[in-house]
């Protein structure tokens, strides 16, 4: 069956991506400590060791876990008429909503290709119950497809990698076009990811002496204009952003060698963002490095060197594409060295524990034999799929070679099993006593509960608590505010307390919104002062809801007026 117009209509992708792309499991807090507190150990890792022996799919996996194939490169996926792409990598997947606009439990699953002059990135779609309903192309005419990185408001960045290489928007339904994004760079580029709270794209690049980049959009989410920067620094270190002043360097002009002082990585790969956190992995010294937005600090995870140096013998190296897992979980593959090249995926849990998920075996998925240019095996494209409960990998160069140009066929697989998944979100109520729900409609997707009235003295020394309800993840920026006077007796408004958010956040959510320095004294010699609350809410897509509400505050019966 085609991918016809009235399928996109049936089953389209959720366009706030946030409400539970697989693509962006915004998970717990990972980082529960600093990294200089202890390092990575070596261990067994939450799911236990791997089996004895490798299953019929040629992959080794912890008790209780098996594999699905679902697309080898030149034959047809499941009963479509679609025969897949060679050399598969970098993967995302997508919710899908049914005629009524909710999510129906299917998914799309996106890949792209990374063959020479021919790459380009492909799709399966996915039934609730995981059997595969269709595949198609979602972008042709490009080359070497390497990895890239969904985007919030439910698009696939599709990256090339080669000296000319650009960003591509991608549709993961096939209705529209793919579009070239150049402003985003022209370069060897390998993976993107979105941090939708601040609004930036961070872009990682294949060169021995490549950069960390982050483009921050004229218009977000339109990526057609906007301003590419490259990390300035020393790695690890707190970083600066540095404009690049010729995005469109290609060959003759490389981005990375137009900004001084830029922070230099061996061979940039996977990059993910998780609450608040960039991570990105760097293959030359097999290094998964973490990037806090907050405080602009980078810091290394994990580090094969240093923990050989320390005796240890770590199961990961060469990393590449990278995942964080609803759990909190970081999945990690692995493109090993030439000789005895290693075909695992390992896990870093929240505990610093790092040991293999699973491994491949290395006579069946031992890659094209010579004369082949391209030599040996890699893992690729891990990700989840909307509910954290199926995982897939593809091995890039499995099962030989075919067709005009000799491609290397390539496999997905899909992994099933007893995942960690987060604890279910629980709330308590935004005060002690009774409140007024300031919204009055409880199947709203936007819900604030707050008091009408609060004491000067309690919002001095115990801040003012509210609760949002949300449907879908966004970002929340909270201000109380009350008029005042200057000094020449005009009237003015002035900020009480305000918070911000510095991760997606969804469901009931507490918040309490501590007073300013200022407001003691903004606040000295009067009974009773007429604020407001304004609580805006920011989605991935770029919408945005105000909510504005009356807080009387007033002195307390015995409070001494000053």
């Amino acid at each position: 069956m085609g991918h016809t117009s009235f399928q996109y209509n049936r089953r389209a992708f959720i366009r706030t991506g946030l409400l539970g792309a697989g693509a962006l499991s915004l998970g717990p807090a990972f980082l529960r400590r600093a990294f200089a507190a202890g390092p990575v150990t070596v261990g067994d890792g939450p799911y236990g060791p791997l089996q004895a022996g490798f299953d019929a799919n040629g992959i080794k996996l912890p008790a209780g876990f098996k594999s699905r194939r679902i697309a080898v490169g030149q034959q047809f996926v499941g009963d479509t008429a679609y025969p897949w792409h060679g050399a598969t990598d970098g993967q995302a997947t997508f919710p899908t909503l049914s005629a009524d606009d909710k999510p129906d439990g299917g998914w799309i699953l996106v890949a792209n290709s990374e063959v020479p002059g021919s790459g380009g990135a492909s799709a399966i779609e996915f039934a609730a119950d995981g059997e595969i309903e269709d595949a198609y192309r979602i972008l042709a005419g490009t080359s070497s497809n390497c990895a890239g990185g969904p985007t919030p408001w439910g698009t696939w960045l599709s990256c090339e990698e080669y000296d000319e290489g650009k960003v591509h928007e991608c549709d993961p339904t096939g209705a529209t076009p793919a579009v070239a994004r150049p402003a985003m760079g022209v370069f060897s580029h390998e993976a993107a990811c979105v941090d939708p709270i601040n609004q930036h794209v961070y872009l990682t690049e294949d060169e021995g002496d490549s950069c960390f980049y982050r483009f921050t959009s004229d218009e977000y989410p339109d990526l057609s204009a906007g301003l590419l920067e490259a990390a300035v620094g020393e790695a690890p270190g707190v970083l600066s952003w540095a404009e690049v002043p010729n995005p469109a360097g290609g060959l003759l002009t490389p981005t990375r060698k137009q900004v001084p002082g830029a922070a230099r990585f061996d061979g940039g790969e996977g990059t993910w963002f998780d609450n608040g956190i960039v991570y990105f992995t760097t293959k030359g010294d097999t290094k998964v490095w973490a990037y806090r937005v907050e405080t602009s600090v980078l810091e290394v995870l994990y580090d094969r060197e240093a923990l050989e140096a320390s005796g240890e013998m770590p199961p990961l190296s060469r990393v590449d594409n990278i995942t964080v897992a609803p759990s909190g979980d970081i999945f990690v593959c692995e493109d090993g060295p030439e000789i005895e090249r290693d075909l695992d995926i390992c896990v870093i849990t929240p505990e610093f524990e790092v040991s293999r998920f699973l491994m491949l075996d290395p006579e069946m998925h031992s890659g094209p034999p010579d004369p082949n240019p391209v030599k040996g095996n890699e893992t690729v494209g891990v990700v989840f799929d909307p509910s954290g409960k199926r995982m897939y990998f593809g091995a890039q160069r499995s099962f030989g070679v075919g067709g005009d140009e000799n491609v290397p066929a390539g496999v997905v697989y899909e992994i099933t099993g007893d995942f960690r998944l987060p604890p279910p979100e629980t709330g308590t109520p935004a005060d002690a006593g009774s409140t007024e729900e300031l919204s009055t409609d409880s199947n709203a997707p936007l819900r604030l509960i707050a008091r009408s009235r609060r004491t000067i003295r309690r919002l001095l020394h115990s801040g003012l608590p509210i609760t949002l309800e949300l449907d879908e993840l966004a970002g929340v920026n909270a201000v109380l505010r009350a008029p005042t006077h200057n000094g020449n007796g005009r009237k003015r408004i002035a900020t009480l307390a305000r918070v911000r958010s510095n991760v997606a956040v969804r469901g009931k959510v507490d918040i309490n919104l501590r007073a300013d320095r200022r407001a003691e004294r903004l606040l000295r010699g009067r009974r009773r002062v007429k604020a407001e609350l304004v609580v805006t809410v920011s989605y991935a897509d770029g919408r945005r809801s105000v909510l504005r509400r009356d807080i009387v505050l007033s002195r307390g019966p015995r409070e001494r007026i000053s």
